[in-house]
């Protein structure tokens, strides 16, 4: 029996008006208006915070930890990614904020862009192999692993078959942890993962990285930058205590081609927002995108600087982060190729879980068929009147018992009309005739 997944994205009924705003956006198709308010389809959502972005009313929300959950643990150690680094105005120093992380609980940090370095260092020398399917398509999004694992099964296979920077700079925090501190066990430290985004926290909640997630909460980048912005201020006129350990490469994640770049190879593809991933994985599967070497997929605009739960519009993020790389090292930490361990890479491929009909191959293919016949008699417009983001999705809906046919405003008023027609109900008619020529008499006075 397959396990729950556990999403991050949540809905506040309360706050929500159905105005149809978050239907039309859903990249997926995994929202739905029912009673007058918006239902999410856990089987579709992929977490890609697209509906907490658009919805005017705060009706959407990422579920995460809060930065009391720093209290569980004696020794906690901070995994800021590198998109954290883009949210502040005037910070000319990654150090101000590892500085800043101490200040507000955490005994030590390790950036996430350190271990972000060694996966493109890896990634350098598994694009060059022959036995490999291409394009390689990055396993760093878990929205984009996610929606491949779902739609598009022959691209399971070329998903990185690496873990994400996040959980190797855990794996690593934690036996640095150990090793200062022999006297703490497991259970005494606590590995506090700042994410940009809820399908990151997603990742972790469903354990995607197996026995290896090594992360024991995820709070969320736009309260860590509140905190830090109040410890800062005690230390804006002070040198820094803390200096960065990561360089150009792994910082360069934060924003879209960062990644590509870092491989130092110029057949490659790099593309942020959703929709344009999905255009760019359709053109792949349809085997339209064959020259390419690895392809850098972020759901977010502009990458992780676009993230649900960060604070900053994610352009000028991405240039606050141009400024903070001038002057630091391509890259401070050893080649990937002097120490490759072996619980980080070879990780097994994703597997593809499909939205099925209905587990009876004939019941499927036969609801199929009912589908399309019914959308066939649908006017084709997709206005999201009925509750469903397009026709097809309505029509679908009606054959899984989820709804019915005359939800759909544009067929209820052709019946209208044509009962008015069948019947010939004059009173209607003429009410509605004598409301016009009243109007166009007391225009004319």
């Amino acid at each position: 029996m397959a396990t729950e997944y556990k999403h991050s994205v949540s809905l506040d009924v309360s706050k929500c008006k159905g105005c149809t705003t978050c239907l039309k956006r859903c990249p997926t198709e995994a929202i739905r208006i029912r009673d007058g308010h918006a239902v999410i389809d856990s089987n579709r959502c992929i977490d890609c915070g697209e509906c907490i972005k658009v919805c005017p009313y705060k009706a959407k929300k990422a579920t995460h930890d809060t930065l009391e959950c720093l209290d569980r643990f004696k020794y906690k150690v901070a995994l800021p990614a590198p998109s954290l680094y883009g949210q502040f105005d005037n910070m000319d120093n990654i150090g101000y904020i590892l500085h800043g992380l101490r200040d507000i609980g955490f005994d030590d940090v390790f950036e996430v862009a350190c271990a972000a370095e060694l996966v493109s260092a890896y990634t350098r020398m598994y694009v060059k192999r022959k036995d490999i399917k291409k394009p390689v398509i990055s396993s760093a999004c878990p929205a984009i692993s996610r929606i491949i694992s779902t739609n598009y099964p022959y691209l399971c296979e070329n998903v990185m078959p690496i873990l994400p920077p996040i959980d190797i700079a855990a794996q690593l925090a934690r036996e640095k942890a150990k090793s200062e501190h022999p006297e703490l066990t497991d259970d005494d430290i606590g590995i506090v993962f700042i994410s940009p985004c809820p399908a990151k926290v997603s990742y972790v909640k469903n354990d995607c990285a197996g026995e290896r997630n090594y992360i024991d909460a995820v709070v969320s980048m736009g309260d860590v930058y509140f905190a830090l912005l109040d410890v800062m201020k005690k230390h804006e006129n002070d040198e820094p205590a803390e200096t960065t350990e990561s360089g150009m490469i792994g910082i360069g994640w934060a924003s879209t081609g960062g990644e590509s770049s870092a491989t130092f190879n110029e057949r490659y593809l790099a593309a942020d927002g959703i929709e344009n991933c999905i255009r760019v994985l359709d053109q792949i599967d349809n085997s339209d995108i064959t020259s390419l070497d690895f392809v850098e997929l972020n759901a977010c605009d502009g990458g992780c600087v676009g993230g649900a739960m960060t604070v900053t519009n994610p352009y000028i993020a991405q240039a606050r982060l141009q400024a903070l790389k001038r002057y630091l090292p391509v890259s401070p930490n050893r080649p990937a190729s002097e120490w490759i361990p072996d619980e980080f890479f070879n990780v097994n491929e994703i597997e593809y879980l499909p939205n099925q009909l209905s587990d009876d191959r004939k019941e499927a293919r036969r609801m199929m068929s009912d589908i399309v016949s019914i959308a066939d008699t649908l006017p084709g417009i997709d206005c999201g009147s009925c509750g469903a983001p397009t026709c097809m999705a309505f029509a679908e809906d009606i054959v899984k018992g989820e709804t019915t046919a005359d939800e759909c405003t544009v067929i209820l008023r052709m019946l209208f009309h044509k009962y008015l027609e069948q019947h010939k109900d004059k009173s209607v008619l003429d009410k509605i005739a004598a409301i016009k020529d009243r109007r166009e008499n007391d225009a004319e006075e």
